[in-house]
């Protein structure tokens, strides 16, 4: 079962790190908070696709790297959990982005996210 969801968690992880660098860009540049940029020194843009090839970079690695699970399992969780403060500010200032053009769908998808810690730290245990 821990294998289907990690393969599950990884595909889920390429796609959404491949439309971060292409078809959903513009979406994901409203999750990215104000003064993330300012402490990177970087456009929302630059976030974006950095954050999307992390994205697929840590799903192909899920599957690519089996020794390394445990490992890339935590670092998917740690990523999931620094992402969380842009979902905060897109609830926050009521930005649309990809579906979630309400508060209650923004403030659904808070909650989700420690879901996905639990999935990537779950889906990884030996």
């Amino acid at each position: 079962m821990r294998v289907v969801f990690r393969w599950l968690l990884a595909a889920s992880m390429v796609f959404a790190g491949l439309s971060h660098l292409f078809w959903a860009r513009r979406a994901f540049q409203a999750q990215v908070p104000d003064w993330s940029a300012k402490v990177l020194h970087l456009d929302e843009d630059a976030v974006v696709v950095a954050s999307g090839a992390i994205e697929v970079a840590i799903g192909v690695s899920l599957v690519a790297l089996p020794r390394e699970r445990r490992r890339v399992g935590r670092l998917l969780a740690v990523f999931f959990a620094a992402v969380f403060p842009g979902n905060v500010e897109q609830y926050v200032k009521r930005r649309d982005g990809f579906g979630l053009d309400t508060n209650g769908k923004r403030l659904g998808r808070l909650f989700f996210q420690p879901v996905l810690v639990a999935w990537a730290l779950w889906s990884t245990r030996s």
